[in-house]
């Protein structure tokens, strides 16, 4: 099939785009508020974007109750930082916990029953229970264009520089990072998760240094 993406002349049932783009990383997001107070939230719209220095981002598609903006956001460009914290698979029923819309204020965090952890560079908390938390500084939020029609679910994208990584040492194994052994949850299309079950290794012919 194709159709045109403007028009979403698709004739299904559901918009099939965010099933197409899988699997995506979630990025388990903590901030506090100017306040002190801590939000956490996951998004699948997170991924790596640099390395030299290393960024971040995660994006964020119109606004929220009755806020002009997703409190992630809004927490990361009031303090001028965030925390992603991975979600594994022992995590995914408090990660589906912190999807509820609350409000500004509420700290999902403890309705989640996580434990907070102190970072060693930014003031949010990271999940102690989460086998990776990269602590990052906010760098920038660039607007997405407007589409006639929707311009109520105009998207933003937060960018930031990770400053300070946790790794929990279980899942190091001789010298790498186990994804098996913490099985990394990712977002598919509607309401469908995965998680990391298998890994193999495909040599580039070019470059020694990845073995």
């Amino acid at each position: 099939m194709f159709y045109d993406a403007s028009k979403r002349d698709h004739g299904l049932a559901l918009d099939p785009l965010k099933a197409l783009i899988v699997p995506r990383p979630i990025g388990w997001i903590s901030t506090v508020d100017a306040q002190g107070r801590v939000n956490l939230a996951p998004y699948s719209f997170y991924n790596g974007v640099g390395e030299f220095p290393p960024m971040v981002y995660f994006a964020i598609t119109g606004t929220y109750g009755d806020t002009p903006t997703k409190h992630s956001r809004m927490n990361a460009e009031s303090t001028g930082e965030f925390v992603v914290n991975m979600v594994s698979e022992e995590l995914k029923e408090q990660m589906n916990v912190t999807t509820a819309m609350v409000a500004f204020g509420v700290d999902e965090m403890k309705l989640a029953g996580l434990t907070p952890a102190p970072c060693n560079f930014v003031k949010p908390p990271r999940i102690a229970e989460s086998p990776v938390a990269l602590e990052c500084r906010y760098w920038r939020t660039i607007e997405l264009p407007e589409e006639p029609g929707n311009e109520a679910k105009r998207g933003s994208v937060v960018f930031g520089q990770v400053v300070g990584v946790h790794i929990d040492d279980s899942i190091i194994k001789d010298g790498r990072v186990d994804a098996l052994a913490f099985k990394p949850v990712a977002r598919l299309g509607y309401s469908e998760y995965t998680t990391t079950e298998n890994v193999w290794r495909m040599r580039r012919p070019d470059d020694p240094r990845y073995q």
